[in-house]
């Protein structure tokens, strides 16, 4: 029988997916990054403080595991495989789906760890500016600029590709 915690926490693993896909570059990862970040979450769970939000202890969870691993990976020197490698596409509509997606993917990519960050909480996860600044630990007005360049950035890349 699951706590009403544990229950919050399945729910909202698609979007912690989502956002752990978009940080890491690749979905492998992403799923990587958010399985440590339940098991930290539940670890931990005694420092949420129940009628908070868990939405948001749990993305400041999975950002602070990402930054963590990122120097990790920045110390050893390791990269990532690409995203050509092992995907398959289905059909013509499939394919052309998956082309702009990849498109976007590059584009998300290229952006600044700060402004992609910015982009997938609001853009992408839905989340009011304050509720994104309070997870990335930043003022508004820092996450706003970040937006605004990350989301310049990204037209402007996207416009070249098309």
């Amino acid at each position: 029988m699951s706590t009403p915690f544990e229950s919050e926490l399945l729910a909202l693993l698609p979007r912690l997916r989502r956002f752990a896909a978009g940080l890491a570059g690749d979905p492998a990862d992403g799923d990587d990054l958010c399985q440590m970040s339940i098991e930290r979450a539940l670890a931990n769970r005694q420092q949420w403080n129940e009628g908070t939000r868990l939405d948001s202890w749990m993305y400041r969870i999975l950002r602070n595991i990402w930054i963590d691993e990122g120097r990790k990976a920045t110390r050893r020197l390791q990269t990532f495989v690409g995203e050509e490698a092992g995907t398959a596409i289905g059909g013509a509509g499939a394919q052309e789906a998956a082309v702009e997606l990849s498109h976007i993917d590059r584009a998300m990519q290229r952006l600044p760890d700060d402004q992609r960050e910015a982009v997938l909480l609001v853009m992408v996860e839905g989340y009011a500016y304050k509720e994104a600044a309070e997870i990335t630990g930043c003022p508004v007005g820092t996450l706003n600029s970040r937006l605004v360049r990350g989301r310049d950035a990204l037209m402007a890349m996207l416009g070249e590709s098309a």
